[in-house]
């Protein structure tokens, strides 16, 4: 159990891996973990190459320091990466042409981009809650879309967000939701606080629901014992009838 801490995923000093699978989520993380770690290696990455073309002996303090950090960048990336990945970029001289050349194998070129960002956007704004469907899933479904957008530079603002979960709830959330948009300025409402509120209320929903059902069976169960009680009442009564019934031919037979 010691060495789980080791693991890709548990440790803040370890970069997460691209092992092939969901690389827009790889994306997210790794852009947050080099910009931790040193700030200037994000930049090289994102924003310059930082090829020198001097001989060696003519190099600056500014160009052994800007290959440096080339250097560390590209390490840090190769470490993040499996055989299968390293070997796509293992011919890259900078930094910022692994990166680019990681993004267009798995986004594609921008008219691939472009495509994906489209299913994406038609995802969203036909987004409904489904049939049965509890509000932490239909929030992980609607942060897939989202995320899945943001992470192709497509993003929504938290009002916009906001609004079309509240409008993918079905009509028997309607009291809820008019209530949310009454108290609350949807523009500035994030969605955490949304979720939550939503959460609490289905919790009462499902409350209220089993404490509805609890006197139905109650009721039909009371019922059953009167209608039973009913039964017993007539069985008694058709008995007396029976006996009397027979009192009075044995009466009248002694009599004649």
């Amino acid at each position: 159990m010691a060495a789980q801490g080791h693991f890709e995923g548990q440790s803040v000093n370890r970069p997460p891996l691209l092992d092939g699978e969901d690389y827009t989520y790889w994306k997210t993380r790794m852009e947050f973990f080099l910009q931790v770690l040193d700030y200037q290696i994000w930049s090289i990455i994102e924003e310059g190459d930082l090829l020198v073309t001097k001989e060696k002996d003519k190099w600056t303090e500014d160009d052994k320091k800007k290959i440096s950090l080339n250097y560390k960048a590209k390490n840090i990336l190769c470490c993040a990466l499996s055989k299968k990945e390293f070997n796509w970029i293992s011919a890259c001289k900078s930094a910022m042409e692994m990166w680019e050349k990681l993004r267009i194998t798995y986004e594609g070129t921008d008219k691939v981009k472009e495509t994906r960002i489209d299913i994406l956007v038609t995802q969203y704004k036909r987004f409904q809650m489904q049939l049965g469907e509890s509000i932490t899933h239909i929030y992980s479904r609607f942060t897939d879309i989202t995320n899945g957008l943001a992470g192709l530079g497509k993003n929504y603002e938290m009002g916009d967000m906001v609004r079309k979960i509240l409008r993918s709830l079905p009509a028997l959330w309607t009291p809820k939701v008019t209530a949310i948009e009454e108290a609350n300025d949807l523009r500035r409402m994030s969605l955490e606080k949304l979720v939550g509120s939503l959460m609490a209320h289905e919790i009462n929903m499902e409350r209220l629901g089993k404490s509805s059902s609890r006197k139905k069976q109650s009721n039909a169960l009371k019922a059953a014992e009167e209608t039973s009680g009913e039964e017993s009442d007539d069985n008694k009564s058709m008995g007396s009838s029976e006996d009397e019934e027979a009192f009075l031919q044995k009466t009248a037979k002694n009599t004649s």
